[in-house]
């Protein structure tokens, strides 16, 4: 019984895995649906064929072949660090194939980072009953969501950094720097992690500077990473150099970056461009705005390891030649979710109108994501 007792699922939890539940539904509703409404004429072999779309070539490439057999799947799989790739791999071997692997991936961290999140929020807010699983409600349904089902990066990131970053805000920096380490087997956005934890510590009144060893623990596998690249490309930056061979991602002043971006956004960048492309720039430029005023109010209410974070990447995405997959970037910012919760814990109108808008705009997402089309 003493078993069962440790394994009981607070209600925050509770609450927050049934709204997790709800929109993976809608999401698994829309894989299916979007494909046979909007692709008529074309095969369509199984459902996982929807799922199948962009970045989800270049990771089952990787967990198929791993980084030493050429480009597989038309891009240099050195821009993508191992973490999900290696567990897509994992879980193939079950038998249900590397995508759908990446999908249960997906599907299960998405679930641990909801509920981690509702924790840091209750957690920064405790005067605010419930504030928790409304933060994870608001994450869930945010525009760009169908990135959390989706074998991308973003939910396994969010696993690891969510919990992570509890762990520090509570003075746990052996525990947080474990799993900011996690988190750098992931992405590159570990690396502005550990600044931000760096900064989280040095600025703590919870610093322990007998735990000042831990923080150079993510650093591990973001060297040994490197060290691999080297060895198979002979480069120690052979991840920059194929970022900047795929996706354009050379170092470029900020104002410069802006401008292409404005031109990419407005009369196009692509001769015959589509309109998807257009549109997903237009919103790249939004969120460059909504990223910076959250920066602005993270540094108004002196959260300078969360203002690290962000500014970290809203700065790596603006050095680029445009400003592109910021839109899907705003799920790993945890302080916008929880900011967004207390504004509708306060004005429950604001809540009400953020649904309004930010359903049909991840049901226009997840649906031109399953149909091919360009979604940051």
């Amino acid at each position: 019984m003493a078993g069962l007792q440790r394994f009981r699922l607070d209600p925050t939890a509770r609450e927050t895995l049934g709204w997790w539940l709800v929109t993976r539904i809608g999401i698994f509703v829309l894989s299916v649906s979007a494909p046979l409404l909007f692709n008529r004429g074309t095969t369509y072999p199984n459902v996982w064929r929807a799922w199948l779309q962009w970045d989800v070539w270049h990771f089952q490439a990787i967990a198929q072949y791993g980084y030493d057999n050429g480009e597989p799947s038309g891009a240099p799989l050195a821009a993508f660090f191992p973490g999900l790739p290696v567990l897509m791999r994992v879980a193939s071997w079950t038998g249900i194939g590397y995508v759908a692997g990446g999908i249960l991936v997906s599907l299960i961290a998405s679930a641990v980072a909801g509920v981690y999140l509702a924790r840091l929020a209750q957690y920064e807010f405790p005067q605010l009953a419930n504030l928790g699983p409304k933060a994870a409600l608001i994450w869930f349904a945010a525009p760009v969501g169908v990135f959390l089902a989706a074998p991308y990066t973003e939910a396994l990131f969010c696993a690891f950094a969510f919990p992570g970053w509890l762990a520090a805000r509570q003075g746990r920096w052996a525990r947080a720097a474990i799993f900011v380490a996690l988190a750098s087997t992931v992405r590159v956005s570990g690396i502005f992690l550990l600044f931000a934890l760096v900064v989280e510590f040095v600025t703590s009144k919870k610093r322990d500077w007998l735990s000042l060893p831990w923080l150079l623990l993510p650093t591990v596998p973001v060297l040994g990473f490197m060290a691999y690249l080297k060895h198979i490309h002979g480069s120690w930056f052979a991840w920059q150099q194929a970022q900047e061979k795929g996706w354009a991602r050379e170092f470029t002043w900020p104002w410069t970056s802006i401008v292409h971006t404005v031109q990419a956004a407005s009369t196009g960048h692509f001769p015959g461009e589509r309109s998807d492309w257009t549109w997903m720039f237009r919103a790249e430029l939004v969120t460059l705005f909504i990223g910076l005023a959250l920066l602005v109010w993270l540094l108004w209410r002196r959260s300078w390891g969360e203002a690290a974070w962000v500014a970290a990447t809203v700065g790596a995405f603006v050095t680029s030649f445009w400003v592109y997959s910021l839109t899907r970037a705003t799920l790993l910012w945890w302080p916008l979710w929880i900011g967004l919760a207390v504004l509708v814990e306060r004005r429950p109108w604001l809540g009400r109108l953020y649904l309004a808008v930010a359903i049909p705009l991840a049901a226009i997402w997840a649906a031109a994501f399953f149909t091919g089309r360009w979604t940051g």
